[in-house]
């Protein structure tokens, strides 16, 4: 295939069948590392990926939770499989009207 000097798009990975997800699961929850040391958001372990959920959405500010990724069972969610697992029908918390 001749090169026409364009750059290829990256494929776009297939989205993650998210249903069977365990909110009760323990979860780990790694911040986006910030250029400013005050203040900055740290690692946190959570009972349950229910409240890791929560408070990623409905706490973090946006630039620190576009980098962040949840670890719930050994698998990794970025930032956009969050807000959908935090929206999701089964998410067993209550939202706050920020969050939604």
């Amino acid at each position: 295939m001749p090169n026409d000097g364009q750059a290829k798009e990256p494929a776009l990975e297939p989205a993650r069948d998210l249903s069977g997800f365990d909110y009760n699961a323990p979860a780990e929850l790694f911040p986006s590392r910030s250029k400013r040391g005050k203040g900055q958001v740290r690692y946190r372990r959570f009972e349950t990926a229910a409240e890791a959920l929560q408070f990623a959405i409905e706490e973090l500010p946006p630039p620190v939770l576009l980098g962040a990724f949840l670890e719930v069972e050994e698998q990794r969610f970025g930032a956009e499989e969050m807000r959908s697992l935090y929206k999701n029908a089964a998410y067993p918390l209550r939202r706050s009207e920020a969050g939604s």
